[in-house]
């Protein structure tokens, strides 16, 4: 007999009451007034296999709202797969189960990415659908061909970075994105009433996207709406409207629902009025024999798939894309030992450039892009044609002025798989994509964030465009990888570093202003260890210079004036932090020696360096907002010159 679809998105709703009352914590709400939604999703659009959840041709489904996160364990556990066992679901929101508060992509192999900020899972799923039409473009429907799906609310669609997701999809029509709005009309504040007033489906329509709308509690309706969706060459939006809380007698269609526990006697009013008659925590066999059905296409259609694999010309280098496996090859090779052969005078944006020139040209999976900044970044090289909707072959994103778009879209493209992104804004703009970058480190992506214009250096622009405090900032974040190279040769180096993190995002900050060569040997890679004595005192050793970026070779020129004044002075290039914190205590202290006074030296708040000088040491950079002027005349109005500094540290020896 074949089960009424109600009775098996009830198994969702009552899941969701269940464990959020065992937790006392948690937003009952969305899952239960999504349930139909989901339930036909699963049944009859979604292609997966819950016995491989990294199949790389399964469809993609992100739920955006992921405070509703209920919804996917429910659905996860349904439809087969590993985990969350039932078991996981009881201890909800508890330390020992993966299933967390918001869905976390790697505690589950079905969640496909981290949620809970509302609006950057329907922003990541832009970046996925990029990939997906990118790979496709490459390796034709038999290897790539599949959907990318998007369960969002009303918070996702207000926050700003969903502008700036729906204006790129829709400019580069990912027809292949359908994002289902759970249109309840209630916020965590009450009715949408109170803050909103905007037409929703107006916006999306004059951005390119085709727009439906369907009963979400009508099975029908809602197949309706899938179709025209499936369809349409746009990317589509689909308005379904439901009553949150959907089956709670009292509370449904309230703010009640959206995040507390329903309470024992609600959920006891809900399972009767929804017919549902199982114990807590437990589904009926019926009904989880219907819900297994569901995978058992997607198997299908993976095992045709994997035929197709083993049948195509391309598939080992499919595999390898798939895989990530990267490696600089003999252009990477050749550009390095030129730096040697003739040491160029460049800026670290133009370095970059330089080297990325290499690396596009050995490195296919790599995609670029800028936030409107293309020429300032220096981001495009000639292996880079533009990826547009004529064309998804391309490899760089014209991305506009969507930095937090930009940065959560490549969230997306290093999630699917098969493409390892990088893109460019200013530094001082890491503030508008900071959600998206902390969500890189989360979720231990391999994204490259290449952020110029990195100090006071840029001149004239002034303290709005000036960076200060975001390179101590941006290396307090876990997991990210900061680098600032101080020549041509770092920053070469600091690229090879960061497409070797597979399990990071690291972050260029690149001047705009050009530095002298200071490396001469590429025999092996010193940024590696973070920090590395880039020139040994002569006389004996009083001072460690400390610096990076634009101030190394400012600390070398000091170094020259305390030599010549009988003390000696190493010169550290601090190219990363994190780096060097990594490397085991003799070689720190080896150099940073104990016994000697050590001064950092960064334009850019001094904040943190006190973990290196120590309390008796010197550390020089700026404190204040920077200033418009010409750059020499701000490095000599915030005292960061030879002149300025070395007074100083001889006064600190007590000359």
């Amino acid at each position: 007999m074949t089960l009424p679809e109600r009775q098996l998105a009830n198994a969702i709703r009552a899941l969701a009451m269940d464990a959020v009352q065992a937790a006392n914590s948690g937003h009952p709400g969305m899952p239960m007034g999504m349930a139909d939604v989901a339930t036909v999703l699963y049944s009859d659009y979604l292609r997966f296999d819950p016995t491989d959840p990294h199949w790389p041709d399964r469809d993609r489904f992100v739920l955006s709202a992921g405070h509703g996160s209920m919804l996917a364990y429910a659905t996860l556990h349904l439809a087969g797969y590993a985990r969350p066992t039932i078991e996981d679901i009881r201890n909800f929101r508890q330390l020992s189960s993966p299933c967390a508060g918001h869905p976390e992509n790697f505690e589950l192999e079905g969640v496909e990415t981290t949620t809970g900020p509302l609006g950057q899972g329907l922003a990541t799923a832009v970046g996925m659908a990029i990939a997906e039409r990118h790979l496709n473009s490459l390796y034709g429907d038999d290897l790539v061909d599949h959907r990318t799906w998007v369960i969002a609310g009303d918070g996702c669609l207000m926050e700003g970075i969903n502008h700036e997701a729906i204006g790129l999809a829709g400019h580069l029509q990912l027809g292949r994105m359908t994002v289902l709005w759970d249109d309840n009309k209630i916020t965590i504040d009450g009715s949408t009433d109170l803050s909103t007033s905007e037409d929703i489906a107006a916006r999306y329509a004059a951005t390119g996207w085709h727009v439906e709308s369907c009963d979400g509690h009508d099975p029908a309706d809602i197949r309706r709406a899938l179709d025209a969706a499936l369809a349409d060459p746009r990317p589509s939006l689909i308005a379904c409207r439901t009553i949150i809380g959907f089956g709670a007698p009292n509370k449904q269609g309230t703010s009640a629902t959206h995040g507390a526990p329903l309470g024992a006697d609600e959920i006891a009013a809900a399972r009767e009025t929804l017919g549902w008659t199982a114990a807590p925590f437990e589904v009926p066999a019926d009904v989880a024999e219907a819900w297994a059905a569901f995978g058992e296409v997607g198997k299908k259609r993976h095992s045709l798939w994997k035929l197709r694999l083993a049948n195509d010309q391309k598939k080992d280098e499919f595999s390898a894309r798939i895989t990530g496996d990267v490696t600089p090859g003999a252009a990477f090779d050749a550009y390095l030992n030129g730096l040697v052969a003739e040491p160029p005078k460049v800026a670290t944006r133009k370095a970059s450039e330089n080297t990325l020139g290499a690396l596009t040209a050995d490195i296919a999976a790599m995609i670029g892009g800028s936030a409107d900044l293309t020429g300032s970044n220096n981001t495009k090289t000639s292996s880079t044609k533009p990826l547009t909707k004529d064309d998804y072959s391309g490899r760089y994103i014209y991305y506009g002025i969507r930095e937090f778009g930009m940065a959560a879209a490549m969230n997306g493209m290093a999630l699917h798989g098969g493409v390892i992104p990088y893109g460019g804004t200013f530094l001082v703009f890491a503030d508008y994509c900071r959600a998206a970058i902390r969500l890189s480190a989360l979720q231990q992506q391999r994204v490259v964030y290449v952020m110029t214009h990195d100090s006071i250096g840029l001149g004239e622009d002034g303290p709005t465009h000036q960076p200060i405090e975001h390179l101590q900032s941006l290396r307090a974040m876990p997991n990210l990888l900061v680098m600032r190279p101080a020549d041509a040769v770092e920053t070469a180096e600091c690229w090879a570093l960061a497409l070797a993190q597979t399990d990071r995002p690291s972050l260029l900050a690149l001047t705009r202003q050009n530095l002298p060569p200071l490396r001469h040997d590429v025999t092996e890679n010193l940024c590696a260890k973070g920090g590395y004595r880039l020139r040994e005192a002569s006389a004996a050793r009083k001072i460690v210079l400390v610096a990076t970026g634009s101030e190394v070779s400012l600390a070398i020129d000091i170094a020259d004036k305390l030599e010549a004044a009988g003390h000696g002075a190493d010169v550290v290039s601090m190219v990363s932090t994190e780096l060097f914190d990594e490397q085991d205590g003799a070689y720190q202290d080896a150099i940073l020696p104990r016994d000697t006074l050590i001064v950092s030296i960064e334009a850019g708040t001094t904040f943190g360096w006190e973990r290196y000088t120590g309390r008796d040491g010197l550390r020089f950079g700026i404190d204040s907002f920077g200033a418009s002027a010409p750059i020499d005349d701000l490095y000599a109005h915030f005292g960061l010159t030879v002149d300025a500094i070395t007074p100083q540290i001889l006064a600190k020896l007590g000359n």
